[in-house]
């Protein structure tokens, strides 16, 4: 039975009102060599940071995702669950080049225009500088756990090796090291349908209308990605939409036209078409090849579901963080699911996550 939670999306998770803090941490050199002046970021905080500040866990999201990780997570985050919210000082942040708070292409620049196209291209090494910078503004000087799944996986294996001496431990699911030529792929695909919008124009939109049926698009692709083929099967088989015979158009014919339509234009009301192109080439770079300075423990999780971020790619990291003596556990999950099994799954990685935390 497919959990009908999976095809709800934010509909299940949204917040009921906006909770969210926003630091400004100054200028941040980016690794493509330009620098930001004045960024800001958008965070979330839950639960109540003790007194010798050893309770804190980053929780870093996934491409479209934002600081509200008690809402897209909220079956790890809160009371009594893995990231116990009475327990742990849960941060989750907006990151560098998104669009829900956090400095990114719709920001005004200095100039006083949107950045657009002169946005510079960052990478998930700015990510984690960025909050590295917010937590140094919180006065927190080490974690207690880094986390997140996708490209929050990323980011958080990034901040064992960029920031060794400030993460204890690192929990990562449904995420690599780094994009296997397919998952390259399918991105440039999403990108090349907000490119080829001609609403585009080079990235200075903003006073227009923008590329939002090339967006749409993009998450449509994004959508056949984050789940798996038996999740599409359980939930649309072959129905027809409102009707019990063909039109013989190219209207909507089958359910599951229907559902990415709709997915695809309502993802336009609340990203960025730039964002998620800075954020997809992001992960695209993301190569990490040398783990010998972390010091962290690893959790790392992976869903036998998941042909986006598979199973293979996490047996790989765990391999090389083994072969660099690193402490680490591994677990698959078999859920069927998809990748987004990770946001959905709040009974075996929680088991694991409540052990893996107390140790």
């Amino acid at each position: 039975m497919i959990d009908p939670a999976l095809f709800q999306e934010n509909e299940r998770t949204a917040p009921i009102q906006d909770e969210r803090k926003y630091a400004q941490i100054g200028s941040l050199a980016c690794e493509c060599g330009k620098t930001l002046i004045n960024v800001t970021i958008a965070f979330e905080t839950w639960g109540n940071l003790n007194q010798d500040k050893s309770n804190a866990i980053l929780v870093c999201h996934a491409l479209s995702g934002d600081a509200h990780a008690i809402g897209w997570w909220d079956r790890l985050i809160g009371p009594g669950k893995a990231f116990d919210t009475d327990k742990y000082f849960v941060i989750g942040t907006n990151s560098l080049g998104g669009c829900q708070g956090t400095t990114g292409p719709a920001s005004i620049s200095p100039d006083g225009k949107p950045y657009g196209a002169r946005f510079p291209m960052v990478t998930v090494g700015d990510m984690v500088d960025a909050q590295a910078k917010l937590l140094d503004q919180l006065q927190i000087e080490k974690i207690l756990c880094v986390t997140g799944g996708s490209m929050g996986g990323m980011q958080a294996l990034e901040w064992t090796v960029r920031y060794p001496d400030r993460v204890k431990k690192a929990f990562i699911t449904a995420s690599c090291a780094k994009h296997s030529p397919m998952q390259i792929a399918i991105n440039e695909v999403a990108r090349q349908a907000i490119l080829r919008d001609p609403e585009f124009n080079g990235g200075d939109y903003y006073s227009g209308n923008g590329p939002t049926n090339g967006l749409s698009v993009a998450r449509m692709i994004g959508h056949i990605s984050f789940l798996s083929g038996t999740a599409f099967e359980s939930k649309f088989s072959r129905r027809l939409q409102d009707k019990s015979e063909f039109s013989m158009d190219f209207g909507i014919e089958f359910e599951v036209e229907s559902y990415l339509n709709y997915q695809g234009d309502k993802f336009t009301k609340r990203f960025d078409p730039n964002s998620l192109l800075h954020l997809m080439r992001a992960i695209d770079y993301y190569e990490l090849q040398d783990v010998t300075r972390a010091k962290a423990k690893f959790l790392i999780t992976s869903f036998t579901s998941d042909w986006l971020y598979t199973s293979q790619q996490s047996q790989e990291l765990v391999e090389m963080l083994t072969k660099a003596n690193k402490s680490v556990k591994y677990e698959e999950i078999d859920l069927p699911y998809g990748h987004d099994a990770f946001l959905l799954d709040g009974t075996i990685q929680a088991g694991l996550l409540k052990q893996f935390l107390a140790q």
